[in-house]
C-alpha cells in the first residue's frame, strides 16, 4: 500500500513539473489594467507594485494600435488624480515619442485613486480619449500584512515537513 502510495505521489509531482516547465507566464502587476477604446490600448502599472506613501514610485504607461497591438509612434497624453472623488493632483499633457512613458511620482494618500488618462489628438480620433483606471497604495504598515502570510506559509511548509519525514525514520526505524 505504502509503494503505490509513494508511486502516486511520484506520478502527482512528476505531472504538475511537467506543466509547470511547460507554460510561462508574466506576473501581473497588482496596480495593472490596461483598456481598449478608439482604437487604442492603454496600459498602465506602478513601480513598485504597491507604491507606499511619500516615497517615490514610478507610472509605466504603453500604448499600443489596433488589435495587433502594435506600439505607436508618439503620443500626447496628461493624467488626472483623484481621490475620494477630489481631484489631487495633474500631470500636463506630454508629448511622448514611442509608445512608453515613465512617470515620476510621489503618492501623498493611502488608499484608492481614480486615474484619468487623457490620449489627446490621436491618428483617426478627434480630440481626448480618456481612460480610467483605479490604482491603490498602502502605509508603510501594509508589509506587516505580507509578512505575515509569508511566515504563516513557511510555518505550514516546516509542519508539513516535519510530519512527513518523521514517519518516514519511523518507518525505517521498523
Amino acid at each position: 500500500m505504502t509503494k503505490k502510495r509513494s508511486l502516486f505521489l511520484i506520478f502527482i509531482l512528476l505531472l504538475s513539473s511537467i506543466s509547470v516547465f511547460d507554460y510561462a507566464y508574466a506576473h501581473s502587476m497588482f496596480n495593472s489594467s490596461e483598456q481598449f477604446e478608439a482604437g487604442y490600448r492603454v496600459q498602465v502599472a506602478t513601480l513598485p507594485e504597491f507604491p507606499q506613501i511619500d516615497e517615490p514610485s514610478q507610472f509605466l504607461v504603453r500604448v499600443t494600435e489596433g488589435f495587433d497591438y502594435e506600439e505607436v509612434d508618439r503620443f500626447t497624453m496628461g493624467i488626472r488624480i483623484y481621490f475620494n472623488e477630489k481631484l489631487i493632483d495633474t500631470i500636463p499633457p506630454k508629448s511622448i515619442e514611442g509608445s512608453h512613458w515613465d512617470i515620476d511620482y510621489v503618492w501623498k494618500h493611502s488608499g484608492n485613486h481614480i486615474v484619468e488618462v487623457n490620449l489627446i489628438d490621436m491618428e483617426g480620433t478627434q480630440g481626448v480619449i480618456t481612460y480610467k483606471f483605479n490604482m491603490g497604495t498602502q502605509n508603510p504598515f501594509g508589509y506587516i500584512f505580507f509578512i505575515s502570510i509569508t511566515v504563516g506559509a513557511m510555518c505550514l511548509a516546516v509542519v508539513t515537513g516535519y510530519i512527513f519525514f518523521s514517519k518516514k525514520l519511523q518507518k525505517s526505524k521498523l
